[in-house]
């Protein structure tokens, strides 16, 4: 069992088979696997990524800056009704956000993360890193560096790694191993570039698994063999 975790969630996640907006049942069963471990004493963190709402790589004909913002705003929603559903379940939580909105979620500080890790409460991490041109992604390998956690665990709409999109490729091959460097080397979609590079400077493990079996979750932080672990 790690003691303390960054879970990383892509917005799709949220939205069900909606695929758009959010969708309540989802992010109610995704909240009970994080109150399994809350009860569990497993410090967590969370970034919940916004392509949900926005994907602003899709946004060609955006100045990027601007859709990269818009991104941000997409993943404080996302954030926001997380700690709704975790506090309706008896989880304190916090959002944290990387830019000032003081009257929606607190300002990111390491100190006042680890005091509220430290307390007890699910930290929720918001707005991505603050600036333009970085992933939820990077976000959260970022803090998970900043958190000093054990492992990132990264909930996809696919159930691990694979030589190629196996959404298109019905003959890509899952790995249940891999190195940082063979990620890196293939270009293959385990987080992206930077927080994979981050990850593998400051040798933080990766859990790659479906977000469509929330019991995932649980798992992967009790060390089961799921999905596909980076290391």
């Amino acid at each position: 069992m790690y003691k303390r975790v960054l879970l990383k969630i892509s917005g799709e996640a949220l939205s069900g088979d909606k695929k758009t907006n959010i969708d309540p049942d989802s992010v109610g069963k995704i909240c009970d696997r994080i109150k399994v471990l809350h009860e569990k004493e497993v410090e967590i963190g969370v970034v919940v990524g916004g392509g949900n709402f926005w994907r602003g790589r899709d946004n060609h004909d955006m100045e990027r800056t601007t859709s990269d913002y818009i991104g941000m705003l997409a993943t404080v929603m996302n954030s926001l009704a997380v700690r709704d559903a975790l506090e309706k379940r008896g989880v304190e939580a916090v959002v944290l956000a990387a830019i000032e909105m003081n009257e929606i979620a607190e300002k990111y500080t390491k100190r006042n993360m680890e005091k509220y890790l430290k307390e007890g409460k699910v930290v929720i991490f918001s707005a991505g890193t603050g600036h333009p041109y970085f992933s939820t992604d990077t976000c959260a390998a970022l803090r998970a560096c900043e958190m000093n956690a054990e492992v990132i665990l990264v909930a996809k709409t696919i159930d691990g790694v694979y030589s190629a999109d196996p959404k298109k490729d019905k003959d890509a091959i899952k790995y249940d191993t891999i190195s940082y460097n063979e990620v890196l080397s293939k270009n293959l979609q385990a987080m992206d570039l930077a927080s994979t590079v981050l990850c593998m400077e400051n040798n933080i493990p990766l859990v790659v698994f479906s977000i469509f079996e929330p019991d995932n979750i649980v798992k992967a932080a009790e060390g089961e063999t799921i999905g596909t672990l980076v290391k």
